[in-house]
């Protein structure tokens, strides 16, 4: 078995989260520029209609990466709290399955993909200029969508056992791969949104294959030989009921920002769609800190929790909340003060630059809202939670954002500015029901039903028949005094 790096239900709470957070945040700003990279090189050596292609086919790729993101959660939060319960028959049993559910999904969806890739690109109202392109791009990545998956499960595993270390090691190797493909198929073979494509692919499957050589190495309780892929039902249920709720949240979310999409299509054509583009891959860039603080208390509370250590979870989420509220407000009066010259680096298009500079500075008041949001949440789903935080994305998501975006920058003329303040008011009102159900107190339920073993629940034991009452009335206090 892969060794626990870091067992997150011990020691200092700060220091813990530092240690947890520091690689997950590189890793998640080395896969902001792995993201960009494409977007880059594509703008300065193929032009404005690639720049859109590669923005479009990867709007597509992102949210059916976001919705497997959202499944492998509900791994995450198993494992974490099945090493802090010390369950290893659970956690074999989990990582096998959730194996096996990604690779299938993955072959099942690319197939899906290529058969589809045409209707949805005319659904979204994807300009002449910039069809080819994004129906290219959207074919080669789709083709690879079973790394990407495979990919994504693995880490989740290492991250739910406390180990963020390879992960950053693997993202790394594929990201510096990435630039220098990309160099080679856009800049020299001039293959522009194909060869951007191409080039991610091949990474993604990079780094797949370095995790299960490293796991492989390490003695993994999961071999990666063919009799091992098998789905244990109570896992599979359990995966499910946490992982569910994340995974429709984040394809809600993302389909969302297709209709944003699809609605600045409208107004602006292929120069607006790639200035936005542009800002959507800058952001990305921005609330990397953030997404990785919350993560990282996903991971914390979900061990802490597991250990009846609710205390340590609350204490991790505060933590987090003051480090990305720092961070992202520095982001937020940067994208003020200098946004054509963040622009600048995407391309040097007049006019894209212009229709970005004013949908920027827009969409950057979502930046004083987010990092609130996101560690809430990650608290929240460590703990179970799933099926509230799918209720309140929606709310974000299909309520508030795709309705204000088309209100305020079609119906009422506004245009980009418009749009970029659907994502501001969209989490504005998330932010005020999440506050209600923090008031509530419902909150400090563990909501997975996940024992310590020293509980009455065999280490071997299946876990899914335990109801959600049971768990409650086991659920620790928030008072409970710390021991180290």
């Amino acid at each position: 078995m892969v060794k626990i790096e870091n067992n997150l239900s011990r020691g200092n709470v700060l220091t813990k989260l530092v240690l947890f957070a520091l690689p997950f945040l590189a890793s998640n700003i080395v896969q902001s520029f792995y993201n960009v990279a494409d977007m880059l090189i594509v703008g300065n050596f193929s032009g404005t209609g690639s720049m859109s292609g590669v923005n479009i086919g990867g709007q597509l790729t992102f949210i059916l990466t976001n919705v497997i993101i959202g499944l492998c959660m509900g791994a995450t939060v198993l494992i974490g709290q099945y090493v802090g319960a010390g369950n290893k028959a659970a956690l074999k049993r989990v990582t096998a399955t959730i194996i096996t559910l990604l690779l299938a999904a993955g072959a099942l969806i690319t197939a899906l993909m290529l058969i589809l890739k045409g209707p949805i690109l005319r659904l979204i109202r994807t300009p002449a200029e910039s069809f080819a392109e994004s129906d290219r791009y959207l074919a080669v990545t789709a083709a690879g969508l079973i790394f990407i998956f495979g990919y994504n499960a693995l880490a989740a595993i290492l991250r739910g056992m406390g180990d963020s270390k390879h992960p950053f090691y693997f993202v790394l190797i594929a990201c510096i791969t990435n630039i220098v493909l990309d160099l080679i198929f856009v800049a020299v073979f001039h293959w522009a949104a194909t060869g951007a494509a191409l080039a991610t692919v091949i990474s993604q499957a990079l780094s797949m294959f370095l995790c299960i050589g490293y796991m492989v190495r390490s003695n993994f309780q999961f071999d990666f030989k063919l009799s091992s892929y098998r789905i244990f039902g109570d896992q599979l249920k359990l995966i499910f009921k946490i992982g569910l709720p994340t995974c429709l949240q984040n394809g809600v979310t993302s389909i969302s920002f297709l209709f944003l999409t699809a609605i600045v299509n409208i107004v602006g054509g292929v120069t607006a769609s790639a200035a936005v583009g542009a800002v959507g891959k800058f952001n990305s860039f921005a609330f990397m800190p953030t997404l990785a603080i919350s993560a990282s208390i996903s991971a914390m509370a979900a061990q802490n929790i597991g250990a009846r250590r609710l205390d340590r979870a609350v204490q991790s989420c505060r933590i987090g909340t003051i480090f990305s509220v720092c961070v992202t407000y520095l982001f937020f009066a940067l994208v003020q003060i200098f946004p054509a010259p963040i622009l600048r680096l995407f391309g040097d298009d007049p006019e894209m630059i212009l229709d970005g500079v004013v949908y920027l500075r827009a969409f950057s008041f979502d930046f004083l809202i987010i990092p609130f949001i996101f560690c809430i949440n990650g608290f929240l789903i460590g703990g179970g939670h799933t099926m509230f935080t799918l209720i309140s994305g929606m709310l974000s998501a299909v309520l508030l954002r795709a309705p204000v975006c088309y209100i305020l920058g079609v119906s009422a003329g506004w245009g980009l500015f418009g749009v970029g303040l659907g994502a501001p008011v969209a989490s504005a009102g998330a932010m005020l029901v999440i506050t209600g159900y923090l008031l509530s107190g419902r909150w400090k339920h563990n909501a997975a039903g996940i024992y310590t073993a020293a509980a009455s629940v065999p280490a071997g034991g299946s876990h899914a028949a335990h109801s959600d009452t049971a768990a409650e009335t086991s659920a620790p206090s928030a008072s409970m005094p710390e021991k180290d």
